[in-house]
């Protein structure tokens, strides 16, 4: 990375609020911990890359983590190496920046490297991870674009390392139940899927804003999972794709930076789905699915936790867990072991996304329904 570029990674990454470390998270991992009891087989050792505020939320769930440990830290700012280094028990050999960090090819005690910084820079990271020959785990969007994504799907290939993102509702209880119930054919044929996603976002200088870091707005990084939960609820990769945003701010919401869209998708079956993105509305976090024989409701169903949710038989009951505690352990079983999820996590499950979401936005510009092949 250049110098301005890290430079400005280093202000932005400064200027995130931390979530703090001596916070209930702590007390739940410690509560989990002591629930799940010792466990067999390797541990995956996760360097984080990029300090900020869902990476403090990762690391404080792999706290309870039983083949899942923090073992590096990459950041632009010493002082969050030197702060996490001593909270987390990373050793200073295992501290590297945005300028050095190639050196974990070196590194013995690094089997992956978990990339949660600005979109923009996923592509860049992943590539050099994948050539020290560590796996690379990525926060979703996966990329800005998909030729981004096939370029990070491709090195890792070329590496011969594995490529995760960092679906953390693909792990989630309630979720899969709804899957197993809808692969079970209890809700008949499925017929409609509805995804809500939103809230109104606030610091208007974040670089969730700014589109040369994000890669666009809200559907880059709330949007996502009304694309991604429709495909895992309906079972069905989509076909067609149409959209339309709408901006009530243009001051906040620069060029490039949506900060509504709606969005329609069709699948092979005949069901269709009717989703909502958007940077300006509270309360919207809720995926509804109906068939032929039975429906399925969630909500909250993508946030943090505790996932809510209900079908035609009633209220469902799985045990909230933290979602990136299941998620870390999960991926170390897909990385260690060979294990496969009951929902992809792997670069072309992101890839998939990525392509949606270019037709989006052409869509949102053309007025045109996109056609999609995503095989």
């Amino acid at each position: 990375m250049d110098h301005p570029r890290r430079n400005f990674l280093q202000k932005l990454v400064a200027s995130a609020a931390v979530v703090p470390l001596l916070s209930p998270y702590r007390a739940l991992a410690q509560a989990d911990r002591a629930s799940t009891g010792s466990h067999q087989g390797k541990t995956l050792r996760v360097a984080l890359m990029g300090l900020g505020s869902y990476a403090a939320r990762v690391a404080e769930a792999m706290q309870s983590c039983k083949r899942a440990k923090v073992a590096g830290l990459i950041s632009g700012t010493p002082s969050k190496l030197q702060e996490w280094g001593t909270k987390f028990g990373v050793p200073e050999k295992n501290r590297y920046d945005y300028e050095n960090f190639d050196r974990i090819k070196n590194d013995p005690d690094i089997d992956a490297v978990y990339i949660i910084t600005p979109n923009a820079l996923h592509r860049d990271q992943a590539i050099r991870v994948a050539k020290a020959g560590k796996h690379v785990i990525c926060e979703k969007p996966m990329a800005v674009n998909a030729k981004e994504g096939q370029d990070m799907v491709d090195a890792c290939a070329d590496a011969g390392v594995k490529l995760l993102v960092g679906y953390r509702m693909h792990f989630e209880p309630k979720t899969l139940e709804v899957i197993r119930m809808r692969k079970a054919g209890d809700f008949g044929s499925i017929s409609f899927f509805q995804g809500l996603c939103g809230f109104r976002i606030g610091d208007p200088d974040q670089w969730r804003l700014n589109k040369a870091l994000a890669g666009g707005g809200s559907l880059m990084d709330i949007g996502i999972y009304a694309i991604n939960g429709a495909r895992y609820m309906v079972g069905e990769d989509p076909v067609w794709v149409t959209a339309q945003q709408t901006k009530t701010d243009p001051v906040k919401f620069k060029e490039g930076v949506d900060e509504t869209i709606q969005f329609q998708l069709g699948f092979p079956s005949g069901a269709v789905a009717s989703c909502l993105s958007t940077y300006q509305m509270n309360h919207l976090d809720r995926f509804f699915m109906t068939g032929e024989q039975g429906f399925a409701e969630l909500q909250p169903a993508t946030g943090y936790g505790p996932i809510e949710g209900r079908t035609h038989k009633g209220e469902l009951t799985q045990p909230h867990a933290m979602h990136q505690t299941i998620q870390m352990d999960e991926m170390a079983g897909i990385l260690l072991d060979g294990n496969t999820p009951v929902v992809p996590v792997d670069g072309e499950e992101g890839l998939k996304d990525l392509k949606i979401i270019d037709a989006i936005y052409a869509a949102c510009g053309t007025g045109r329904k996109q056609e999609l092949r995503l095989g």
